[in-house]
């Protein structure tokens, strides 16, 4: 009974948080990518438990798809023009890397061939073709390829 409701629960908030437009596009990629399930194990090679999260099925249909997605830039090194980042859905201190939140609300970003960015803490919207990746043992979920800085959201 309890696995029912949860599924119900599940498909309740999709219903109603995940707006589709007509490009086939969510309006708020985050609520649909946050929709996985999770198990822990150990794994050897870390020396360690890691969490596993695997998309649910619908999240498969944002798989290749363009989106616009709205979150925050994590430097995976201190240059000043970033070709290459992760992008976070929760600033840096509450991020899936500081230990703040899970892999669904996180994932790698690499913007179009010669095109770089410099770092900002403010909120940003960024365009992209989103890939899910399965197994990936660094624990990541998605990368946002061919991406262009769309808007930066002044606080």
């Amino acid at each position: 009974m309890n696995i029912i409701l949860r599924i119900s629960t599940i498909l309740l908030v999709f219903l109603l948080s995940s707006d589709v437009s007509g490009q086939g596009n969510y309006k708020n990629p985050w609520t649909t990518l946050s929709m996985v399930t999770s198990q822990t194990q150990y794994d050897e090679m870390m020396g360690m438990e890691i969490t596993i999260a695997t998309p649910l099925p619908h999240v498969e249909k944002l798989n290749k798809q363009e989106i616009e997605i709205k979150g925050y830039i994590i430097a995976l090194s201190a240059k000043s023009e970033l070709s290459h980042f992760m992008f976070s859905k929760f600033p840096k201190d509450m991020c899936f890397f500081c230990g703040g939140a899970g892999p669904e609300s996180a994932m790698q970003v690499f913007l179009k061939k010669g095109d770089k960015i410099d770092y900002i803490s403010d909120k940003v919207i960024l365009k992209g073709i989103l890939n899910i990746q399965k197994g990936d043992p660094s624990g990541l979920i998605y990368t946002l390829s061919q991406a262009e800085l769309i808007k930066v959201i002044k606080s």
